[in-house]
């Protein structure tokens, strides 16, 4: 028995000691591990330390303390971190471990002189845990001498190595100083910060309770100052390997669209300036944001901002500014925007926005409200329709080109840019006029370019405007008690290229209470090179060859005609009933000579008479060309003999009820 107890107590000391021995050579080996990779940084000509390493094998905890980092190549970018405490910690294989969690503790990045900006830039978190890690054991070599550009593309492509199930730090705070551009200098803290599910770049949902900045804006005379609060931030769906091929110079010939966010959301956001200005958004909302890497360069952007804000850009460097940012909106997708009701406090008074909304290259304002000297300004809806930044900027460039008035094809560019407006709803003070102008809607569309130049358009008009007391023109309606006029407009002009037909048709005016015309026009043998052509006389050798077609006048009274009689019989002081013979009589008596030579013409003359013998008719006019006849032809011909130009058509006259 005693044997046997001796022989209890030895085997316990000698597994106490193999323990102990085990132990010791497990955290020796991690220690040689740990040691390992700071070497490595050091023999790159980087910079690399750190404090205490230990290991406690039961519950497989490496600890490091005190890290300092200076890549190699990278004076201007430091790393410190107070410490590292990895739980759970195993080896996969060679190259790769996990760990059940990981603590880092006081952990900061500091960029000081990046780039033509000379940027400052620091990152403090505090504290970071992440769950559920695995990555590998030896990260990728830093990129040597790069930019900023170069750095953050680093960092993104070690996300692409490793998966964690959730990654949490209660604040982050970043710091920059670019006062040498137009940046600025300023300080943003996120605070409640965590990620869900990051696995190999991609990151399934982000979050952000509250995002606090303060930038001190550079300006000549007085200077600003911006902070803004912005709470709730969600991420859903975010590719980090996107926007890292986006910056990798390999990957410049990749045409591709690769998403970054599925959505991107935040709630409340103010802004305030030291100026006093202060905007308020309800709520911010992104969807479907992808990019092309070949066109997508922001470095290049980057690199041709002006160091010395001093010195005026060139033209020419304004332009090669311009066409880089075509290419590089171009290069940027969103298939979603909606910014929720939105106000801004001017001195004037408040703006306020109901929504403003981006998609399927629609870009829409909804409810505005805001003040003006003459009163509040209201407005239901703006919207541009397909509107193209890319184009955009693309005509802004071609604009800069010249020193002087850029030619009519340039200016024709802007129909390149967006394919329509709408604006529905408004109600404006007038400048003279007490009743508010009133918008229903205002609608223009275009389409089949020739060029630069529509060759389809549409323009809808339907409006009250109050009756100008200023304007001498309008006093008769004014006089007659007509202080507002309704407007409804209604014209439509496409071309087609296989027949060379024109048509207006119909172009509709109703004046409300007044009258109500519809006039129709057709050409032919219209050439496709009169779209194109910009040349004055080339234009003119091409609108010799199109021919005047039918054309039609239909025109309703509603009050027009006893505006006419009552207005006349003012001046001539009789009552309305000899006003209205008289008018009739005149009509006759010119009449007469017009039949005299043109009898076709005594049919539209007796209709016209007719029309205004009796109030509440409509007069219905079609010319019809009696052979073919060139515009130029004709217009010459009504410069000098309107009445011969009307021996041209076969005239078809009537009025009715």
């Amino acid at each position: 028995m005693k044997r046997i107890l001796i022989g209890l107590i030895v085997a316990a000391a000698l597994a106490a000691g193999g323990w102990f021995g085990f132990n010791l050579y497990v955290q020796h080996r991690a220690t040689s591990e740990v040691e390992a990779a700071f070497e490595r940084l050091r023999a790159g000509g980087g910079k690399a330390s750190h404090g205490k390493i230990t290991f406690e094998l039961a519950t497989r905890t490496l600890t490091i303390e005190d890290i300092a980092i200076i890549p190699a190549g990278q004076p201007q970018a430091q790393v410190k971190i107070a410490g590292i405490k990895g739980t759970g910690v195993r080896l996969i294989d060679d190259a790769s471990f996990s760990a059940d969690s990981i603590d880092i503790g006081g952990f900061e990045v500091a960029l000081d002189q990046v780039g033509a900006a000379k940027l400052k830039a620091s990152y403090k978190i505090p504290q970071l845990t992440l769950r559920d890690y695995a990555g590998p054991l030896r990260g990728g070599n830093p990129p040597a001498g790069g930019t900023l550009f170069d750095i953050y593309r680093y960092v993104l492509e070690q996300y692409a190595s490793i998966t964690a199930s959730s990654v949490a730090a209660p604040t982050l705070t970043m710091t920059f100083d670019a006062s040498g551009s137009a940046a600025g200098s300023g300080e943003i803290t996120y605070s409640g910060l965590a990620i869900q599910n990051l696995k190999r770049g991609k990151l399934e949902a982000m979050k952000a309770d509250r995002a606090v900045f303060t930038i001190a804006v550079p300006q000549t005379g007085k200077p600003d100052k911006l902070t803004g609060d912005l709470s709730n931030i969600i991420v859903n769906d975010f590719d980090t390997t996107a926007i890292a091929a986006a910056l990798a110079p390999l990957k410049a010939g990749d045409d591709s669209y690769h998403r970054i966010y599925r959505q991107i959301s935040a709630g409340r956001y103010v802004l305030k300036s030291s100026q006093g200005m202060r905007m308020e958004i309800d709520g911010i909302s992104f969807e479907d944001i992808a990019v092309q890497p070949s066109k997508f360069r922001p470095a290049e952007i980057v690199a041709l901002l002006p160091t010395d804000r001093s010195v005026v850009a060139t033209a020419a460097q304004s332009r090669e500014m311009m066409e880089k940012l075509a290419e590089y909106y171009e290069g940027l997708r969103i298939g979603r925007i909606e910014i929720g009701k939105a106000s801004m406090g001017l001195p004037q008074g408040t703006v306020s926005i109901k929504a403003v909304r981006y998609q399927d290259g629609e870009f829409a304002i909804e409810g505005v409200d805001a003040p003006s000297p003459k009163g509040p300004f209201k407005m239901e809806r703006f919207a541009l329709k397909s509107f193209s930044a890319a184009n955009l900027m693309r005509w802004a460039a071609g604009m800069s080109r010249h020193g002087q008035p850029p030619p009519p094809e340039e200016m024709l560019g802007l129909f390149r840019v967006l394919e329509g407006a709408e604006i529905k709803g408004v109600a404006a003070p007038h400048n003279t006029a007490r009743q508010p102008i009133t918008v229903d809607t205002i609608r223009l569309n275009w389409g089949q370019l020739v060029g630069s130049i529509p060759s389809k358009a549409n323009l809808f008009v339907k409006m009250v405007t109050p009756t100008d007391p200023a304007n001498p023109a309008l006093q008769p309606l004014i006089v007659a008690g007509v202080d507002k006029l309704a407007i409804d407009l209604d014209l439509g002009a496409a071309w087609t290229e296989s027949s060379g037909a024109f048509a207006l048709a119909p172009a509709t005016l109703d004046l409300g209470n007044l009258a109500r015309a519809q006039l129709s026009v057709a050409l032919a043998k219209v050439p496709r090179d009169l779209f194109t052509t910009m040349d004055p006389s080339e234009a003119m050798g091409q609108l010799a060859q199109v021919e005047t077609g039918a054309i039609e006048l239909s025109l309703r009274d509603r009050g027009v005609v006893d505006l006419v009689v009552a207005q006349f019989a003012r001046m001539q002081n009789v009552s309305r009933d000899a006003a209205r013979s008289a008018i009739v009589a005149m009509i006759r008596a010119q009449g007469e000579k017009v039949a005299a030579s043109n009898l076709d013409a005594k049919v539209a003359v007796d209709a016209l008479a007719g029309f205004v013998e009796t109030s509440g008719q409509t007069l219905s006019i079609r010319l019809t060309p009696l052979g073919n006849l060139p515009v130029l032809q004709l217009m010459d011909v009504l410069d000098q003999e309107p009445i011969i130009a009307l021996a041209q058509f076969r005239i078809e006259a009537s009025t009715g009820l």
